[in-house]
């Protein structure tokens, strides 16, 4: 994919990782539907590139990791439409098995909180906001906010965001287990990085095998089922016939390095 021809968003591959960034600074990082699809078409080519093995998305500034939907392009009346992998291409996407890290680095509201549950990691700047005020402008957070939040900090602290729509630090976000670390806004992209380079440092098969296996199982209400539902993953029979299985164990036993092929 030529990323100099983005409009919405910039992107830049670092070896294998990829960092995506919302441009859209004059609107706080809000989405409208062309910004959309070409974010959508950002991940589906980083889903699709085995040389990409993790991905790192933040905002452009330092005001807004996202505003999520852009109201005032809402209320004109102009053209609308949603991809089919979701808001920014993630909220929908339940098929990619690489890990995803949102670099929060301002106020996350509505759909771009949405945006950053629907990531693996949430690493947030001491200065980010998370809500889901929706409706407080009569919407609701559609985009997966409300399932996914209850999913990941239990039900009663996502009912007190959900029905009173308000603004919750970085720090209480840690508190709450939807936020993996808080930093200072000038360090945000180093520990971004820092984490996708934690993940480099495991077998990519290995990663995508496990969040596959992660994925299916809340799938699932019995723990049993879970366990052995993931035994017949696609993921799992790749993981066991791919070189990187061999070489774990034999770089181990060696004392080196692995030499990680990602197959």
């Amino acid at each position: 994919m030529n990323y100099e021809n983005l409009e919405f968003c910039r992107a830049e591959l670092n070896g294998h990782v990829l960092t995506v960034t919302i441009n859209r600074p004059e609107v706080m990082n809000s989405l409208h539907p062309p910004a959309n699809f070409e974010l959508e078409q950002v991940f589906n080519a980083f889903a699709n590139n085995p040389e990409q093995w993790v991905a790192i998305l933040t905002g452009a500034g330092d005001r807004a990791f996202s505003a999520g939907n852009d109201l005032k392009y809402h209320a004109s009346g102009s053209k609308r439409g949603t991809p089919e992998t979701g808001f920014a291409g993630l909220t929908s996407r339940f098929d990619c098995n690489k890990p995803i890290i949102a670099a929060v680095n301002g106020v996350a509201m509505g759909g771009g909180f949405e945006i950053a549950l629907a990531c693996d990691l949430i690493i947030a700047a001491d200065s980010a906001k998370f809500a889901l005020p929706e409706p407080r402008v009569g919407l609701a957070a559609l985009a997966g906010g409300l399932q996914r939040l209850p999913r990941q900090i239990g039900l009663k602290p996502a009912m007190g965001m959900i029905l009173t729509g308000r603004h919750v630090s970085a720090a209480e976000g840690m508190s709450l287990g939807y936020v993996n670390a808080v930093v200072p806004q000038a360090e945000l992209m180093n520990e971004a990085r820092r984490w996708a380079e934690m993940i480099l440092q495991c077998s990519p098969v290995s990663i995508r095998t496990s969040k596959n296996a992660v994925m299916h199982g809340l799938d699932q209400l019995d723990l049993g089922a879970a366990i052995k539902g993931s035994l017949s993953l696609p993921s799992v029979k790749t993981l066991m016939s791919s070189a990187d299985f061999e070489e774990g164990p034999a770089a181990f036993a060696e004392k080196r390095k692995p030499q990680w092929q990602g197959k």
